[in-house]
């Protein structure tokens, strides 16, 4: 479908164009120009068997792609392609189905299906676990560690160890020359090399429990303010390869929370 045209006319020649007009019109077009690209989203055809899934560089790296095959095996006949950003998705503009939204779930137009809830919880390695010289038997053993810390800017309210410590009621372990990192996999990479112990969650730790490269050391959890959520419009939600793709990521989802309720410590 071809883009709208600027309403915008040439000026003649000695004339000003009126300022009040000129943001008239570049306001007009932006919504002509999502409309028409609305539009062509909402004509693309039902049985289209390709599915653009966008989510989290994190997520998609710890949780979703590692699955993917299990989808591939139950429906081959679909194609799902994984488009990685930190952004809020914009379903009028961006050449994307379906999304997996990391927040409180306030998304106005969306079909909004939560998929997880977060926990966040102490992991390190298996010989710092065991070091006999500093025992990990509480959480306020802590204070006789190094607590790898996420940077995580921008998101307020988010589960730092300040937050996670004084949930579980330990008090006196200083933060502030914690090692920290941008990402959710170094933390995990460096407390898997014995740096120190890492808070993570259950959405992402990938497989590094499974395999042994971390630990839990108590079964002491918090729950974060923010849950995961699949979205997507409503004017395409039942169609066919994304009602059969959103369904086999919320039995994806409910089949990790048994298992990791099965194997908390």
């Amino acid at each position: 479908m071809a883009r709208t045209a600027s309403l915008r006319a040439p000026a003649e020649p000695g004339h000003r164009a009126h300022p009040l007009g000129e943001r008239y019109a570049a306001s007009i077009t932006e919504v002509l120009n999502r409309l028409d690209e609305a539009t062509a989203r909402a004509l693309r055809p039902e049985a289209s068997n390709v599915i653009t899934v966008s989510a989290m560089p994190s997520l998609a790296s710890n949780w979703l792609i590692p699955r993917l095959g299990s989808f591939r095996e139950h429906h081959p006949e679909l194609d799902v392609r994984v488009s990685v950003s930190g952004h809020l998705t914009d379903f009028a503009r961006e050449d994307v189905d379906m999304a997996i939204r990391f927040g409180r779930g306030n998304y106005p137009g969306l079909r909004t299906d939560l998929l997880m809830e977060e926990y966040f919880f102490a992991v390190c390695s298996a010989a710092l676990l065991n070091n006999p010289e500093r025992p990990l038997r509480e959480p306020a053993d802590l204070r006789h560690h190094t607590l790898i810390y996420e940077a995580v800017d921008g998101v307020p309210d988010y589960t730092t160890w300040d937050r996670w410590l004084e949930a579980v009621g330990v008090q006196g372990v200083d933060t502030s020359r914690s090692p920290r990192f941008t990402h959710t996999y170094l933390c995990l990479q460096a407390a898997a090399s014995g740096q120190g112990v890492a808070l993570a969650t259950n959405v992402l730790i990938g497989d590094y429990l499974k395999a042994g490269r971390l630990v839990r050391p108590f079964p002491h959890q918090v729950k974060g303010s923010y849950q995961y959520y699949v979205v997507c419009p409503e004017a395409t939600a039942d169609r066919p390869a994304l009602a059969a793709f959103r369904a086999w990521l919320l039995d994806e989802a409910r089949a990790q929370e048994a298992a990791a309720e099965a194997s908390r410590p």
